[in-house]
């Protein structure tokens, strides 16, 4: 606005104005090739065909349903408010309109399908087929002059054939991915393609507020009578305006939240740089390496997603501009004071949606598909002319809305995929690599070693000393010191030196019992030889069973007569001074006690 009202009109400093921004859309426009073809065939190698062919189903019913959706408010908005005005053409001269050619929907369709199927892939990067209408003479037998007959021809015109490269590299993805690990040489490959293209997106990022301002200041600065053309096409801007901001500001949002049930506000708050970037360079192919970006890194969507759903939607996903084409037909026809019917309007909204998916994904391409709706009702397709002054700014706002039409399809998407992108993910990945750490294992110490289960084992035993054989000749070589037992209880005198025990006494040999040689030790309750008297060398075995029970019952007999004489003294007073018996010393100083019995 600064350089309108310094008059600043010279096509030099316009063209120095706008060189920056020209730059910009020259980088963008170079990243496209590249990747479109490493987004789409990485996107697809992850996916497997059942997969690939559910998202992309979804894909299609989105952006079928929200261009028919837009299409029909556009219808709505033009019908309500009435921006056309005859007058409008009246001011207009006639030889403004430029000489356009007739085409027909049968031959736009099937020109859709053969650039669906390029015949060369390396001319499809700068070409596409196209179906004009050419003089050609022809000379008959009886005329001698030749009459001029129009003929459809098919040509290439310049532009990029982006649909037909999006199928070739579809059907290569799914390819590559259905190959396995013999394939995995080849996605590894796009995949650090790709991500060298984003890195330049991310440089080129530094410099597109500067490109984009430079790019609207030389737009508006070039514009002639800004007040005339406000004056004449300012209810036509302002209904299109209107039906742009309703539709990505109420509908896009509303379907985005049914679905998903998350906030379209913080969506749009990530998707804020695409935008931006579409407002700027009026490219949904430019701008497609920003939004890839976009929703990547700030919304953290799928990569498989974005990969498959973006580049289809740059070029078949077209809302703003199928808006945009509905309004302009019927403004032209209100312009023109012809009453449509039911039945036109309705062709005018179905052909709206189906010129969107065939327009070119680049700068002013729906002032081309408007001549196919134009001609479906039989409208004037020379009063297009009349658009062309505010078509830069219309067409930067459709692109911004086309945008932002892509992303929350791409939301929805990767919304209703997580459970079979998950399912994927639980197949491909390795059970080594299930978790991004592994742990160490524990430190065990020797009580975690320890079966809680298993009984603690007991030291070893010593070894049982060999059976006593009486039987056997005597040793020759005998200690001269002889230790004698006990008296037994069977002997007849406490005094005798050498009283045999019963077990040492046999009735075939009177052989006396061999000595020890080895030390003694502890034995077991269960062993023979257990006593719990005290012990020699030459300790005899335990008693026999009869020899027990006879000398507790005279325990019990001797701990009566104790009690009877020490009730008797108590009562007589009278002390007793007399010894006792040899026997009865004896028995009180070797008598067993009950708890040593075996």
């Amino acid at each position: 606005m600064l350089l309108r009202y310094m008059l600043m009109t010279d096509p030099n400093v316009l063209m120095l104005v706008s060189f920056p921004g020209d730059i910009l859309m020259r980088m963008l426009k170079m990243l496209i090739l590249p990747l479109i073809i490493s987004s789409l065939i990485t996107g697809l190698a992850g996916l497997d065909a059942r997969s690939s062919g559910r998202m992309g189903s979804r894909a299609m019913v989105y952006y079928m349903s929200t261009t028919v959706i837009a299409a029909i408010l556009g219808v709505i908005l033009v019908i309500s408010i009435h921006p056309g005005n005859p007058k409008l053409r009246g001011n207009q001269a006639v030889n403004a309109a430029p000489k356009t050619q007739e085409v027909s929907s049968i031959d736009a369709f099937m020109d859709l399908i053969r650039n669906l199927f390029p015949e060369n892939l390396v001319q499809a990067c700068f070409q596409q087929v196209q179906t004009v209408l050419k003089k050609v003479p022809v000379t008959f037998p009886n005329q001698t002059e030749p009459i001029v007959v129009n003929r459809k021809k098919l040509e290439f015109k310049w532009g990029m054939n982006v649909l037909g490269l999006i199928g070739f590299f579809i059907t290569f993805g799914i390819c590559m991915g259905k190959m396995g690990e013999r394939g995995k040489l080849m996605s590894e490959f796009f995949n650090i393609l790709n991500e060298i293209i984003m890195t330049m997106v991310s440089m080129i990022m530094w410099y597109s507020p500067f490109g984009i301002a430079s790019l609207i200041a030389g737009k508006i600065a070039a514009i002639g009578d800004l007040e005339m053309v406000a004056r004449q096409l300012g209810m036509y801007m302002v209904t299109v305006i209107v039906g742009l901001v309703i539709h990505g500001g109420i509908i896009l949002p509303m379907i985005f939240f049914v679905i998903t049930r998350k906030s379209p506000f913080l969506f749009y708050k990530g998707i804020f740089q695409a935008w931006i970037t579409a407002l700027g360079t009026a490219s949904s192919a430019g701008t497609l390496p920003v939004t890839f970006r976009c929703l990547e890194e700030n919304l953290k969507i799928d990569k498989r997603v974005t990969r498959f759903v973006l580049p289809i939607g740059a070029t078949i996903n077209m809302d703003g501009t199928a808006l945009y084409e509905a309004v302009a037909a019927i403004f032209i026809a209100q312009m023109n004071d012809i009453n449509l019917d039911g039945g036109q309007i309705v062709t005018v909204s179905m052909t709206a949606t189906l010129a969107s998916v065939g327009a070119a994904s680049i700068p002013s391409a729906g002032l081309v598909t408007m001549l196919l709706i134009l001609t479906a009702v039989g409208l004037p397709t020379q009063d297009i002319s009349l658009l062309i002054a505010v078509d830069w700014l219309l067409d930067r706002m459709r692109t911004s809305i086309n945008v932002v039409g892509d992303s929350f399809g791409a939301g929805i998407v990767d919304h209703l995929s997580k459970a079979e992108l998950a399912e994927i993910d639980a197949e491909l990945l390795p059970l080594g690599e299930e978790l991004d750490f592994i742990p160490p294992p524990p430190l065990l110490t020797e009580v975690d070693l320890v079966d809680p289960f298993r009984p603690p084992e007991l030291p070893p035993r010593s070894p049982r000393p060999s059976k006593l054989n009486h039987h056997a000749p005597a040793l020759s070589v005998q200690s001269t010191s002889v230790t004698y037992s006990p008296r037994s209880p069977r002997s007849s005198s406490p005094h005798s030196p050498r009283s045999p025990s019963p077990r040492s006494v046999c009735s075939h040999s009177h052989s006396p019992r061999p000595f020890r040689a080895h030390s003694p030790r502890l034995l077991r309750r269960t062993e023979p030889g257990y006593s719990a008297l005290p012990t020699h060398d030459n300790q005899v075995s335990t008693l026999a069973r009869a020899h027990r029970e006879r000398d507790r019952e005279k325990e019990r007999f001797r701990a009566r007569e104790s009690e009877t004489e020490e009730e008797e003294e108590r009562v007589l007073g009278e002390v007793s001074d007399g010894e006792e018996s040899d026997d009865t010393a004896y028995d009180r100083r070797h008598a067993i006690h009950l708890s040593d019995l075996p």
